[in-house]
């Protein structure tokens, strides 16, 4: 049988790391596969030949549209990143009748849908397992290995950078920005972080795994982000003495009303196994109905660890080349026209239990009054901690847990607690979830 011939876009880390597994391994991918897989062409702009294996045995160019456009590519494997030029490549070599394996998360949250929906006219397969969390088969567990199950709700630490700095935090004492300036110096964060610490990666993530799981179309527009730059040192520190961990975590949601879709800063009870993932390390809980949760942890991001995930893909693709079109696993878990239009729910109908912080002047009655607007919310307390101010200050820090409440009663709170004149600036405000 003849060899399937892969089309590469983009030979960086992630690019690089594919070539040099294909080559590596091709002895026991052939094995797996039924069949030799070889990167025969491949588009680059940019890229160090002295970290690529096999390069002699591949035409490089670095027009990527003429690898689409390459009639003996039999695969195209997208690994520019980005919105476009990326969207239109891959559109392009649906038309061409070629499979697609690509780890673009943020192509996948927007535009997955007229992708996927292009693919089925065209028959044939868009992979994209390294698009969540690295080297994690977590979109193959959601597809084909808890497929058995009504999906109850995801809970993930899906970004490295986030949750390398929150780890630093934590172990050391340090403050937002001194952590992110080493992220960045280490290569863990870009020159410009955003998506990392605001929260937009971990939402194109989140997306894809809500959809996966509950069979709903991609929404990346519904879903809530909040980000760990108001994050301080002193937050760390209360959650660790209430035997929470903070971290920045995606919650996926099926409820009556519809689909919780949020990331935020959230405090974790510290027993959780997910609560001790530290530094760069991802980690993905899923809750099903029969099997119960379950944890899948490793590499979220890195050359190898994503090639993986890559090469994975490229081996179920050649596998299903001669499968009836008809027959293969669907692009998000269910069957295209069995998708179902339960709604994503705005933030504000969501339940959860809450961390609250405040500086109150030290006077009579101030946690009174605090108290006071939470009852009159209808919010319970759970636990409070006031400690005594320091020699000359006449302001200290009140921090406290509630029970469960949605957050548009909570918003109503923040804010008749922010108007008291005893009261000193914002309310800081962390979501709690015990993920039990």
């Amino acid at each position: 049988m003849k060899p399937v011939k892969v089309g590469l876009l983009g030979l960086g880390t992630v690019g690089g790391g594919t070539l040099n597994v294909l080559v590596r391994n091709a002895a026991e991918i052939a094995r797996r596969a039924g069949r030799e897989i070889v990167v025969s062409h491949a588009a680059a702009r940019e890229y160090d030949p002295s970290a690529l294996e096999g390069l002699d045995r591949v035409q490089v160019s670095d027009d990527a549209f003429s690898v689409v456009r390459e009639p003996e590519v039999d695969i195209v494997v997208e690994l520019i990143g980005g919105y476009s030029p990326a969207r239109e490549l891959v559109l392009e070599a649906i038309a061409n009748g070629k499979h697609v394996v690509t780890a673009n998360k943020a192509l996948i949250a927007l535009h997955g849908n007229e992708i996927f929906a292009a693919a089925q006219e065209k028959g044939v397969t868009v992979a994209f397992e390294a698009a969540v969390a690295g080297g994690i088969p977590i979109i193959k567990a959601l597809r084909e290995g808890l497929a058995a199950n009504h999906i109850e709700w995801i809970a993930g630490i899906i970004n490295g950078t986030g949750n390398f700095i929150l780890t630093e935090m934590r172990d050391k004492g340090r403050d937002f920005a001194d952590v992110l300036a080493e992220a960045q110096a280490l290569g863990y964060a870009e020159a410009d972080p955003t998506f990392d610490v605001e929260g937009i990666d971990a939402a194109h993530k989140l997306t894809i795994l809500a959809s996966l799981a509950f069979g709903i179309p991609l929404q990346f527009d519904r879903c809530f982000t909040e980000g760990i730059s108001r994050i301080e040192p002193q937050d760390v520190t209360w959650a660790e003495e209430l035997g929470y961990r903070i971290k920045h975590l995606g919650v996926a949601r099926k409820t009556a009303e519809g689909v919780e879709l949020r990331v935020h800063p959230t405090l974790i009870p510290e027993r959780r196994l997910i609560a001790n993932v530290d530094g760069v390390m991802n980690a993905v809980l899923v809750k099903g109905d029969a099997v119960g949760p379950t944890l899948y942890y490793g590499a979220g991001a890195g050359s190898l660890p994503t090639a993986s995930a890559v090469v994975a893909d490229i081996i179920d693709v050649t596998r299903t080349l001669t499968t009836d079109p008809e027959n293969r696993v669907p692009h998000l878990a269910f069957q295209p026209d069995e998708l179902s239009d339960l709604p994503v729910l705005p933030i504000e109908q969501i339940e959860t239990a809450y961390y609250l912080r405040m500086t109150a002047q030290d006077r009579p009655g101030v946690v009174a009054a605090v108290a006071g607007i939470l009852g009159d919310a209808g919010i319970s307390i759970e636990a409070m901690h006031q400690k005594e101010p320091a020699e000359g200050e006449t302001e200290v820090p009140v921090v406290m847990l509630t029970r469960r409440v949605r957050e548009a009663q909570m918003n109503d709170a923040i804010a008749r607690i922010e108007a008291l004149d005893a009261i000193t600036g914002p309310v800081t405000r962390i979501r709690v979830e015990t993920l039990s």
